[in-house]
C-alpha cells in the first residue's frame, strides 16, 4: 500500500518537474524497467566518491561541466545520480520508485559504501537521507536545502482524497517509507547541513530539524545569510565549497 500511494501518477505530475537534457558518456544504471543516465568522474579509484542527488527541476547535465572538477580539487570522485524521467533517463518520476532506486544506484557506484559520501540537494535530500538507512556505513552525509518533512511537501501539491486515500493513509505511507526523523536519528556518521535563512521554497526550519534529529556526534549546521533556495551555491560559492572541502578532508 505505501508504494502504491507514493507512486500515484498525480503525485508524480504535480511534485516533479523533469526535463530532457543530453550529455556525453552517461553512466547507465538499470533499475528494473527504467535506465538512469547518471554521470561518473574518477580521480582516484581508492578515493572518496561523492554521490550527488540534485534538486527538482534540475538534471545531471546541469552539473557535469563543473561539479566533478570542484570535487576533484579535494581528491574525490564524483557520481551524479539521476531520477526516472529526468535528463536522458527512461521511466516516469515517482516518490516510491525514487526510494526503490537508491540501492541500484549505490550498488552501481565503483566505490564501496564506506568510501561514499552522500550529497543531497533539495528534493535530492530525500533519497540521500533514505540511503543512509540502507547503507549506514557510508563515510558521510551532506544535505543542502534539504527536506525534513516529506508529508508537508506532498500536501502542498495534492489532496489525499484526490489519490483515493484518507489523510491518515497518506501519512502512514510516508511514515513507513520516508520517515526522515527516524532515519536521521539512527545515523551516527559525519554530517554537514547547509541552508539559507532566506529559502522561500523549503523553509530553513527543515535544515535545522535535519541537523537536530541526527544521532551523529560529528555534525555541523551552516545557515547562510545570503542567497535563496536556488542561488545558495552560487552566491556563497567560496564559503560553500570551503565547508564542503573541509568536511571531505575530515573523512579521508
Amino acid at each position: 500500500m505505501p508504494a502504491e500511494i507514493l507512486n500515484h501518477p498525480l503525485i508524480g505530475q504535480r511534485y516533479f518537474f523533469p526535463r530532457p537534457e543530453r550529455f556525453d558518456n552517461p553512466f547507465w544504471v538499470d533499475c528494473g524497467p527504467a535506465r538512469l543516465a547518471c554521470h561518473y568522474h574518477e580521480v582516484d579509484p581508492q578515493g572518496l566518491t561523492v554521490v550527488h542527488f540534485h534538486g527538482n527541476g534540475e538534471v545531471v547535465a546541469d552539473y557535469v561541466d563543473f561539479l566533478p572538477g570542484l570535487f576533484a580539487r579535494f581528491g574525490c570522485n564524483t557520481f551524479i545520480a539521476e531520477f526516472r524521467g529526468y535528463g536522458m533517463s527512461t521511466g516516469e518520476p515517482a516518490v516510491g520508485t525514487m526510494i526503490d532506486d537508491i540501492e541500484p544506484i549505490i550498488n552501481a557506484v565503483p566505490s564501496p559504501p564506506e568510501r561514499i559520501v552522500l550529497f543531497g540537494r533539495s528534493v535530492g535530500s530525500i533519497p540521500a537521507v533514505q540511503a543512509i538507512a540502507r547503507f549506514p556505513q557510508v563515510a558521510g552525509l551532506i544535505i543542502e536545502s534539504g527536506i525534513a518533512d516529506v508529508l508537508e511537501r506532498l500536501l502542498l501539491r495534492v489532496d489525499p482524497l484526490e489519490l483515493g486515500v484518507t489523510p491518515a493513509q497518506l501519512e502512514q505511507a510516508v511514515a513507513q517509507k520516508l520517515d526522515q526523523r527516524r532515519t536521521m536519528a539512527a545515523f551516527s556518521g559525519p554530517l554537514l547541513v547547509m541552508h539559507t535563512v532566506h529559502d522561500g521554497l523549503v523553509d530553513v526550519e527543515h535544515g535545522k530539524r535535519l541537523h537536530d534529529w541526527a544521532g551523529s556526534e560529528q555534525k555541523m549546521l551552516r545557515l547562510f545569510e545570503r542567497g535563496d533556495h536556488n542561488s545558495i551555491m552560487m552566491v556563497n560559492g567560496e564559503e560553500y565549497f570551503r565547508l564542503v572541502g573541509e568536511f571531505l578532508a575530515s573523512l579521508s
